[in-house]
């Protein structure tokens, strides 16, 4: 079991199966809700997903019409990255956010097309100048 939460730790959730598809997301909304040069996210099936703690400390903000971004209404943690038309059954999970090692690693870079200026990758993963396919 993978386990979760917020820097205050109102939030807290647990996670009954693998994380998938984990990936640096270098999009300008992704750098201003996290305030970092990209944000990581690692894709869960809503069925394995439950909040154990805090649901009703988790706000939401639509930042496109597509996509509805949470985060933590005491301590501002992102939290998660809701597209449900393109994934009606599952969502992006912040992979800072869980305890310990969630036992996945970033497998790709995306969005590089408007990755910050002042940021270099330096690893050697595959880069996607706009959204990739699940792999």
């Amino acid at each position: 079991m993978i386990t979760g939460g917020c820097l205050c730790g109102a939030i807290k959730y647990e996670i009954t199966c693998p994380l998938q598809f984990s990936r640096n997301c270098h999009c300008s909304m992704c750098r201003k809700a996290t305030g970092a040069a990209f944000a990581t996210w690692a894709y869960v099936e809503v069925s394995n997903f439950r909040w154990v703690q805090g649901e009703e400390q988790l706000g939401q903000y639509q930042s496109s019409p597509e996509v509805t971004r949470t985060f933590c209404k005491v301590c501002g943690s992102t939290m998660q990255y809701v597209a449900k038309q393109a994934y009606q059954d599952a969502f992006g999970l912040a992979l800072g956010t869980v305890d310990g090692d969630p036992g996945c690693k970033p497998m790709r870079h995306v969005m590089v097309g408007s990755k910050a200026p002042w940021f270099e990758i330096t690893d050697h993963l595959p880069q996607s100048e706009e959204a990739a396919p699940n792999e």
